[in-house]
C-alpha cells in the first residue's frame, strides 16, 4: 500500500530542497516559498539547528506545508527530525542504519539512488520513494531507463531539476521533482532576497501546470 503522505506530495508536485546557510534564512525562505505556491519542502541537516527550523514551520504553517527533513545521515538526525514534526525523511544514500530508521517512524521514506544496483537494494527495502540522485548527472534519459527494469517504484529526482526541464522529468516517470539551487538561490537567501524565492517558485508551478495540463 503506498504511505498516505505519497499523494500530498505528488499533488504539490515540487519539493523545495533548502540548504540554508541560517535558520533565520530557512524559515524567511519557507515562507517565500509558500507564497510562491510551492507547499512542499525538504529542511536538509545541512541547515542550522535543522530541527528547530522544522518544529517552527510546523507549528506556524500547520498542514499548509508538506514538511519533511533532508540530508538524514544519522539516526539520532532521524529520531530528532520525526520529533520535530517532519512528515517525510529524506536520506542521499543508502546507509542500512539509517534507512532501518526512516522506514521504522513510519513517517514517508525517501532514499537516494542512481544506479540499478542501489534502486534494486532499495526495492527490498520498503522504501516509499526513490529519489534519484544526483538527477544532473544522467537527466531524464537516465531515469527513464532506470524505470525499465524497475517500473512499479516510484521516483523523484533531485539534482539539476529546473523549471525548463520539469516537463522533461515528468515524461520520464517522476511523479514530482525536488529543486534544490534552481528554486532557491544560494545569493538570495545569503543577501535575504526572498523576493527572488517567491518569483522562482511562481515559475516553477507554472511549469508544473503547464507540463501537468491536458494535451489539446
Amino acid at each position: 500500500m503506498p504511505h498516505p503522505l505519497l499523494p500530498l506530495l505528488v499533488d504539490a508536485g515540487v519539493v523545495a530542497t533548502l540548504r540554508a546557510p541560517t535558520a533565520a534564512a530557512a524559515l524567511g525562505a519557507v515562507d517565500a516559498l509558500v507564497a510562491g505556491g510551492v507547499t512542499a519542502v525538504e529542511i536538509t541537516y545541512t541547515t542550522p539547528d535543522a530541527g528547530q527550523v522544522i518544529a517552527s514551520v510546523r507549528q506556524r504553517l500547520g498542514d499548509r506545508v508538506v514538511l519533511g527533513a533532508g540530508t538524514l545521515t544519522t539516526t539520532a538526525q532521524v529520531a530528532e527530525a520525526v520529533e520535530a514534526g517532519a512528515r517525510f525523511l529524506v536520506s542521499p544514500g543508502n546507509d542500512p542504519e539509517v534507512v532501518d530508521a526512516i522506514v521504522g517512524s513510519g513517517a514517508l521514506s525517501m532514499v537516494g539512488a542512481f544506479t540499478p544496483t542501489e534502486v534494486q537494494l532499495l526495492a527490498r527495502r520498503d522504501v516509499d520513494v526513490i529519489k534519484f540522485f544526483p538527477g544532473s548527472l544522467g537527466g531524464p534519459p537516465a531515469l527513464k531507463a532506470l524505470r525499465g527494469p524497475f517500473p512499479s517504484l516510484t521516483y523523484i529526482p533531485t539534482g539539476g531539476v529546473s523549471a525548463g526541464n520539469l516537463a522533461d522529468w515528468l515524461a520520464a516517470g517522476a511523479v514530482a521533482v525536488g529543486a534544490g539551487s534552481e528554486l532557491v538561490p544560494a545569493a538570495a537567501l545569503s543577501t535575504g532576497d526572498y523576493a527572488a524565492v517567491t518569483e522562482k517558485a511562481r515559475e516553477f508551478m507554472a511549469a508544473l501546470a503547464a507540463a501537468r495540463a491536458p494535451a489539446a
